[in-house]
C-alpha cells in the first residue's frame, strides 16, 4: 500500500513538498495533480519507474511521455528551442500545452520518441510548481488514465484504483481531468496534434 499526503491545493506546505521529492529522489513513483488532472511521475533516469507505469497503464513500449518543466531554462536544457518556437512557449506557459520539439543529447535514449523527439510543458499548478521547484529537475510524467477507467474519478476513487501500484499518491482533492493542448513545434510551423484545455485561436 502508499503512502499518501494531503496537500493544499492553493499552498502547500514546504514539508509536504519535501516528503513528495524524497520518494522520487529514493527512485519512487507518484500520483500527483496537475492542471490537467491527474498524473503519474518519476525522475528521468528511473527505468523501473517507467515499467511500472506502461504495466499500470498497459501502454505500448513506445507511447510518448512528457517532461513537466519549472521554466524555458529548464526546456532549453532538455530540447533544441529555435527563435519562433521560444517565442511561443513563452506566451503559452504556463498553462494546458504541450510542445513536441527536438531532444538533446542530455535526454536517455530510451526516453526519446523515435523521431528523437519529446514532450515538454510548464504547467499552471501550485503543487507542482513547488515540486519541480524543489526537485530542480524535470519531471517525467503520464497522465493517470486507467485502461478500464472511463469515468473521471476524483481522488478518493483514484486513490483506490492505484495504491498498490505508486509509492505515494498527493491527494489534492478533486482534479478535473482535461488534456493539455498538444503542439508540434518540429516543422516550420506549429501543428496541433490534439485540442484539448489551452485555446488554439493563435494558429
Amino acid at each position: 500500500m502508499s503512502e499518501r499526503v494531503s496537500v493544499n491545493v492553493h499552498g502547500p506546505k514546504p514539508r509536504e513538498i519535501d516528503r513528495i521529492v524524497g520518494v522520487l529522489v529514493r527512485g519512487g513513483l507518484i500520483a500527483y495533480p496537475t492542471d490537467s488532472g491527474y498524473a503519474l511521475g518519476w525522475r528521468t533516469d528511473n527505468r523501473q519507474a517507467r515499467e511500472r507505469v506502461i504495466r499500470l497503464r498497459q501502454l505500448d513500449r513506445n507511447h510518448h511521455f512528457t517532461f513537466c518543466c519549472r521554466s524555458l531554462s529548464d526546456v532549453g536544457q532538455i530540447t533544441q528551442v529555435n527563435n519562433a518556437a521560444h517565442r511561443m512557449i513563452r506566451q503559452l506557459t504556463p498553462g494546458p500545452y504541450t510542445f513536441i520539439l527536438p531532444a538533446t543529447s542530455q535526454v536517455p535514449r530510451g526516453v526519446k520518441h523515435r523521431q528523437q523527439t519529446i514532450g515538454v510543458r510548464i504547467p499552471d499548478h501550485p503543487v507542482v510548481k513547488a515540486l519541480l521547484e524543489c526537485l530542480e529537475e524535470p519531471l517525467l510524467s503520464s497522465s493517470l488514465i486507467l485502461p478500464d477507467a472511463e469515468d473521471v474519478f476524483d481522488s478518493e476513487d483514484l486513490y483506490d484504483a492505484v495504491h498498490q501500484d505508486v509509492d505515494l499518491f498527493v491527494d489534492a482533492g478533486y482534479c478535473a481531468l482535461e488534456p493539455t493542448t498538444l503542439l508540434d513545434l518540429t516543422g516550420e510551423h506549429p501543428a496541433v496534434l490534439r485540442r484539448g484545455a489551452g485555446a488554439v485561436d493563435f494558429i
